[in-house]
């Protein structure tokens, strides 16, 4: 490990995936508890669009991104409130249109083609440190808008009912929140890759569901288990020389399947 971490690319690496693992252990929870991993899916895949839409127009990829994929999640976040028995149908047509949009509007684009398997998978290996700094701030909004609303996100999450006798603004809760996932998916994307942003945002709150009783011990949980993921995935990769993001969540699955038998045979005991 410290043969590791004296290469300056591994470095960046290590604190990359660091800094995602803090996000993606906060809004991941928040993602689980309230049932929305199929839009965040949705989200993360409709980004492409944006990718698309960015290059074709001559646009900073990241600005391009961050419009189109928070008009998406706007629109998702709208459907799944208005129309929740058809909200799944609809989420997966802007899902699949926003993949085609993206990858059409490449095509069509004149001169240096985007290669599309970065943005899929990640490059962790090659974070420059501009996006170590956004990454950051990323985390710094993530926390502030956890510790400001949590009584209220808790409220939310278990017994929505109860949040709106409470004075809880649930409709425009349920809209930041959404953003935030998307503005989570726009920043990682290009570093941590479609797949394994949703792999860190399902895997380690899933588990951490299983072991925790309260939502600020299943973040807590969460972030720590992306955070050993990332460390052990990226050590993986450095050991056998293999892509690091199918190395992380490779580790992330085995995890996840370790608890599975872990809680079962508790459960027996």
């Amino acid at each position: 490990m410290i043969e590791v971490l004296s290469l300056e690319f591994m470095r960046h690496a290590l604190l990359a995936g660091l800094l995602a693992s803090l996000c993606c252990g906060v809004m991941g929870t928040l993602v689980v508890v309230n049932r929305i991993v199929f839009i965040s899916g949705g989200i993360a895949h409709a980004a492409y669009g944006g990718i698309g839409l960015a290059f074709f127009l001559g646009l900073s990829p990241l600005l391009g991104t961050v419009g189109f994929t928070l008009a998406a999640a706007l629109a998702m976040a709208w459907i799944s409130l208005a129309q929740k028995h058809r909200a799944d149908a609809v989420i997966g047509v802007i899902w699949a249109l926003g993949m085609a949009l993206g990858v059409i509007l490449l095509d069509l684009t004149p001169g240096y083609k985007v290669d599309l398997m970065s943005y899929l998978f990640g490059s962790l290996l090659t974070v420059p440190r501009t996006d170590l700094f956004l990454m950051a701030g990323l985390d710094a909004v993530v926390i502030l808008f956890a510790l400001a609303f949590y009584n209220q996100l808790l409220a939310l999450s278990f017994d929505e009912p109860f949040a709106r006798t409470r004075g809880v603004p649930v409709r425009r809760l349920y809209l930041a929140l959404i953003l935030l996932v998307a503005l989570t998916v726009v920043l990682l994307i290009r570093v941590a890759g479609l797949i394994l942003i949703i792999a860190l945002l399902t895997i380690p709150p899933f588990i951490a569901e299983a072991w925790c009783r309260t939502l600020k011990g299943m973040m807590l949980l969460a972030a720590g288990l992306c955070a050993l993921f990332t460390v052990l995935g990226l050590w993986l990769s450095y050991s056998l020389d293999l892509t690091s993001g199918p190395s992380i969540i490779l580790v992330a699955g085995a995890g996840f399947f370790l608890s599975l038998a872990t809680k079962r045979l508790g459960t027996r005991g």
